[in-house]
């Protein structure tokens, strides 16, 4: 028995034919055609997600918006002025820190966003609570010994414990600093790495230059610190020369001033809690060695000129007045109470006799230099000091 006939498709052309339906889709070809001729696509948009602290993409909410609307050369269309980006958009390692915080001031201050990674250790909330709200600013808990992806147009890493309270303890130096530049290789970042005057050791040579290498103990009990540092600093310049990235280095000599942890060990802070809490100032050693202090607000103004600036460094940081211990602590009974004790106990192990910035180079190539002596910026730390100290042991009493 034949089969039947199986019944023929309808051809692709008369099924195209029929109904109007060629008619239809020939103008809506050139319906579409003239839209895209009178309203091209731009290429000068780019758009760039935050990315969260778990590395997973999220679309951002109103307060974490992130769009970018660049005029890249070459291009022919032009972007309108109102959606140009203001500022930039910049990370702040150790943010909630004592000199992190009054940078995220200094940067929000004009104009940019700041977002600030802190794992807390040293560095406190209330540092930055006055951002809180503020749609420019973002806090973030992390430790920089964990990779975080983010988009950012600059880096100022200063996570890292300055204390010798904290810094034996800590691996920031090395970890941190190698993830951060990974980072700032990913996202094409600028990248400031805050070094240490630590670096010069026990100098040999006074005051001290940044060509001058330094005389270290690599296996002494506060090593770790001087080290850590000289490994981040030759990280940051290899990222430099093998990967291309925009690098700027610091080495910062003694600073002070208001958000200083109180209970530190540093010798400023050890001081003026001392004094404060009508307890004799320990002076280690004969109190003969030397060291530099500047305050914060000074420290801030060059960071944000190096970063700024066409230069890599690395660049002292400091202010070159040069103070004994001895000094110091008898500017610190000048200024609380003229009667504080002093007290003396054998110095610690590796404890620099000196220790002064040469500042020419900060000089002549940034323009920098420190405007408030010691004198002038002690009673602004002291103020605030006695706020928190007392404050907290009302709050206790209570």
């Amino acid at each position: 028995m034949t089969p039947p006939p199986r019944r023929r498709s309808i051809p692709a052309v008369r099924y195209l034919l029929g109904e109007h339906r060629l008619p239809c889709f020939l103008a809506g070809f050139a319906l579409a055609a003239l839209f895209f001729h009178s309203f091209p696509l731009s290429t000068t948009t780019t758009t760039i997600l935050q990315a969260s602290d778990t590395g997973r993409v999220a679309v951002p909410d109103p307060i974490t918006r992130r769009v970018l609307i660049e005029e890249m050369p070459g291009a022919t269309g032009k972007v309108p002025q109102g959606l140009k980006r203001k500022g930039n958009r910049i990370l702040v390692t150790g943010g909630a820190g004592f000199v992190g915080s009054h940078l995220v001031d200094r940067l929000i201050g004009r104009g940019d966003s700041v977002i600030v990674i802190d794992n807390f250790f040293t560095g406190r909330k209330e540092n930055l609570m006055h951002h809180f709200g503020n749609h420019r600013f973002e806090l973030i808990r992390h430790d920089v010994v964990e990779p975080i992806l983010l988009e950012v147009d600059q880096i100022y890493h200063l996570a890292c414990p300055a204390s010798p309270v904290h810094y034996k303890f800590n691996p920031t130096n090395v970890a941190g600093t190698l993830n951060m530049l990974g980072l700032a290789k990913r996202v094409g970042a600028r990248f400031l790495l805050t070094s240490t005057s630590e670096v010069y050791g026990d100098p040999l040579q006074h005051p001290q230059v940044e060509t001058y290498w330094g005389n270290v103990n690599p296996i002494g009990v506060r090593s770790c610190y001087d080290e850590g540092k000289r490994v981040a600093e030759t990280l940051t310049m290899d990222y430099h020369r093998g990967a291309g990235i925009e690098v700027r280095i610091a080495r910062i000599f003694n600073t002070y001033g208001p958000r200083m942890c109180i209970d530190d060990g540093r010798v400023v802070s050890n001081f003026v809690a001392q004094a404060l809490r009508k307890e004799p100032m320990t002076v280690y050693g004969d109190g003969k060695q030397t060291r530099s202090f500047q305050y914060v607000s000074d420290l801030v103004e060059g960071l944000v000129r190096l970063m700024e600036s066409e230069h890599i460094g690395p660049f002292n940081l400091g202010n070159p007045g040069e103070f004994t211990m001895l000094q110091l602590a008898e500017v610190v009974q000048e200024t609380i109470d003229p009667k504080a004790r002093i007290e003396f106990k054998p110095n610690t192990e590796d404890d620099p006799h000196m220790r002064k910035p040469d500042i020419t180079k900060a000089k002549e190539q940034l323009g920098w230099e420190p405007t408030v002596s010691l004198r002038k910026g002690l009673p602004m730390m002291v103020s605030d000091f006695r706020q928190r100290i007392f404050g907290e042991q009302k709050a206790f009493s209570a």
